[in-house]
């Protein structure tokens, strides 16, 4: 855990603290050798060959010098001040090193050494000696058990790190748990020639976590778009906090390993089973605006974009082309990601008219033809930025070979500077031929993102327009009901026994109407005469159903029965549950049967270390068979609550289909709302399901609920 007490690091003078992490001025390796593949070998070399502009102290007591740098026995032999220090030494060295760090002034260390908390009782108990050296001197510690960091900065070229990928300094910043997806994504990013700010590679985390780096980068103004790859979180709650600030700066591009874990565990209702392993973690990227991937070609082809592009304005796009398949396909994937291709002004047209050869198509596409150059180009292109109908433009570009391409590229890049509306290429091209690598080079040193496919190139455009969703959802703040009985509430769930246990339905049905949630009638009936009493204080038809402790799924055990609209099939259908029920606590729950609404499901799930998730579907019988639900992190909004209704894939039949009535939506969702507020008043709710909610055009109401603690 983080030792230090502030949870969230936002403002920009406390990250300043990472300083001496990723701007050192000068660097000390503890554990420095002259084997040629050591660690403490290769990362000399790797400063060395980056051009390190600080100066660099190899600790070794028994050589004289490494990679002809003068070597130290000791930190204490350096004769200047130390702002950063590598430890490559056996784990069990490791806390009287930290202690050496502290007496000799050093701020951050990043220990690259394994042998901690991944190796059981004596590892932890190392990490937790080193941690507690660390807090006394005031040291942030980067790792144990990782790579390190990079610095692109010309003023720094810092390659604390001993990866093999030397990158161009960039925009794009890298944070990534796992050491060999960090480095295969900066490989990524230096093969398609997109140059990169920061990466930082932090291991076992055990101190500076990756929420401190995402705000140190969100604080970085060199920093434009920043990739995320991680396999879960020490501290939920800080991630979320932390990156809800700076994925409004700036884009944050995400992926996380573990969505298809096999074997997750089955919980017993059904909104446990259906959450799967990693929908929080999807939950955690959309509520605090963080664009999840889940493809890291995707996802590094999109950085190519925001490293250079603005954001648009809207989801409305200019296309221009030199060929017309491309544009097609093009614009297939447009509409799939949400954007739309709107037909351009009379006044657009009458100067494409005017400019364009006249085979060129005019329209959206805009056709310049094949042997259109750049004055065509730039025709269109000018048209595009000052059409207000059009946020973003779309090129396709084939180099033929009857046109001056570097004249065409110059055009584009003319544009391209201006920052007006984001611009993406779809570059066709042979870059064999070296008069296609010039108009190639143009293009890139111009900040042009180029793809080889259009839909590469489209789905790029699609991500610059998912930033733009996020900058502009507001999703408002959740909301306090204060006509609930809290303390009502609070005196049910202090009479349960045990975890793990079910509710009885008496204190499920009354806990739900203590927060004013909507509940067909219903009574508690022991006896016969008690349950013909009950259905006709309800009012027939009703539903009658077996009650006790050890019976959870009733229905499918035969302890239901619905629509009893008379006294003979009330004590028919009791007598029935007495022969097929023995247990001893057995009772039975009559209440109002309600047909004719929509069946709907309502749930939640607990998560560890975080606030519980939020379910809503198509409930009864089709929740097994559709799974057609959707989640949201609690506390759910009313922007929110709305989104889950409109996202379903049965959405259209809430609003009518076939001349049914359209149900009630504002009913549906006050109760997800009422349930929201529910559990995060009393996080002890493990599981609940309010299956099913039946949903009429005037009103919602649950007929079964289950909850678990």
């Amino acid at each position: 855990m983080n030792y230090k007490e502030e949870s969230v690091l936002i403002e920009s003078d406390i990250s300043h603290e990472l300083d001496t992490l990723f701007k050192p001025k000068s660097i000390a390796i503890i554990g420095a050798s002259s084997k040629e593949l050591s660690i403490g070998n290769v990362i000399i070399k790797n400063l060395v060959h980056y051009g390190y502009t600080g100066k660099i102290y190899p600790i070794n007591p028994k050589e004289p010098s490494i990679r002809d740098i003068k070597a130290y026995q000791t930190i204490f032999d350096v004769p200047d001040d130390i702002d950063l220090a590598h430890i490559i030494i056996p784990s069990k060295f490791v806390p009287q090193i930290i202690e050496d760090c502290g007496k000799k002034g050093i701020k951050s260390v990043i220990i690259n050494s394994a042998g901690f908390n991944e190796m059981g009782e004596e590892g932890i108990a190392l990490q937790t000696a080193f941690l507690n050296k660390a807090k006394e001197y005031g040291i942030r510690v980067f790792g144990p058990n990782c790579q390190g960091i990079i610095n692109t900065d010309p003023d720094y070229k810092a390659y604390c790190d001993f990866t093999f990928t030397f990158p161009e300094p960039g925009a794009i910043s890298i944070v990534a748990l796992s050491g060999g997806v960090g480095a295969f994504i900066m490989q990524s990013l230096f093969d398609l020639e997109i140059g990169m700010r920061y990466y930082a590679s932090n291991g076992n985390a055990c101190d500076i976590s990756i929420s401190e780096v995402l705000n140190y980068y969100g604080n970085d103004e060199a920093t434009k778009a920043i990739i995320l790859y991680t396999e879960g979180f020490h501290d939920p709650g800080e991630f979320m906090k932390v990156a809800k600030v700076v994925a409004r700066k700036k884009p944050i591009l995400a992926m996380k390993s573990g969505r298809t874990a096999e074997g997750a565990k089955a919980a017993a209702s059904h909104t446990g089973s259906l959450a799967g392993v990693d929908i929080a973690t999807e939950l955690i990227f959309e509520k605090t605006g963080i664009l999840s991937f889940t493809n890291e070609e995707e996802m590094c082809q999109a950085a190519k974009a925001f490293s250079t592009q603005p954001i648009p304005k809207g989801n409305r796009v200019g296309i221009i082309t030199n060929t017309g398949g491309p544009a097609v396909i093009a614009t297939d994937e447009l509409v799939h990601a949400g954007m739309q291709i709107p037909a351009l002004s009379e006044k657009a047209i009458q100067t494409l008219q005017q400019t364009l050869l006249p085979e060129a198509s005019i329209g959206n596409p805009v056709d310049v033809v094949a042997t259109g150059g750049g004055i065509h180009f730039r025709s269109a292109l000018d048209v595009m930025m000052n059409e207000e109908q059009i946020d973003s433009v779309f090129i396709n570009f084939v180099t033929a070979p009857f046109t001056d391409t570097n004249e065409v590229a110059r055009s584009i890049v003319e544009v391209n500077q201006q920052h007006k509306k984001p611009i993406v290429c779809n570059f066709m091209t042979n870059l064999s031929l070296e008069r296609f690598q010039e108009t190639a080079k143009i293009l890139k040193d111009g900040g042009v993102p180029c793809y080889s496919f259009p839909t590469t190139a489209a789905k790029a455009l699609g991500a610059l327009y998912r930033y733009h969703l996020v900058q502009n959802r507001h999703i408002g703040e959740p909301k306090h009901f204060n006509d609930i009985d809290k303390v009502k509430a609070d005196s049910i769930l202090n009479n349960v026994k045990s975890t793990g246990e079910f509710l009885s339905s008496e204190q499920v049905y009354t806990l739900l109407s203590a927060y004013g949630i909507p509940i067909a009638d219903w009574r508690l009936a022991h006896s016969m005469a008690d349950v013909v009493k009950a259905a006709k204080e309800i009012g027939y038809p009703v539903v009658v159903k077996v009650e006790s402790k050890s019976l959870v799924h009733k229905s499918d055990l035969g302890g239901v029965a619905i629509n009893l609209k008379n006294d003979n099939e009330v004590l028919y259908a009791v007598e029935k549950m007495k022969e097929d029920f023995i247990e001893e606590d057995l009772r039975f729950l009559v209440q109002k049967f309600l047909p004719g609404g929509k069946e709907l499901v309502i749930g939640v799930s607990a998560q560890k270390d975080l606030e519980p998730l939020v379910m809503f579907g198509m409930g009864g019988i089709y929740i097994e068979v559709l799974k057609d639900v959707v989640f949201k992190l609690s506390p759910v909004t009313r922007v929110e609550a709305n989104e889950m209704l409109s996202s379903i894939k049965a959405a259209k039949l809430l609003d009518g289909a076939r001349g049914e009535a359209a149900l009630d939506k504002h009913s549906v969702i006050e109760m997800i709302l009422r349930i929201s507020q529910l559990v995060n008043d009393f996080p002890q709710i493990k599981e609940m399901d309010l299956n099913p909610v039946m949903a009429f055009e005037d009103g919602a109401f649950a007929v079964d609920a289950r909850i678990k603690i």
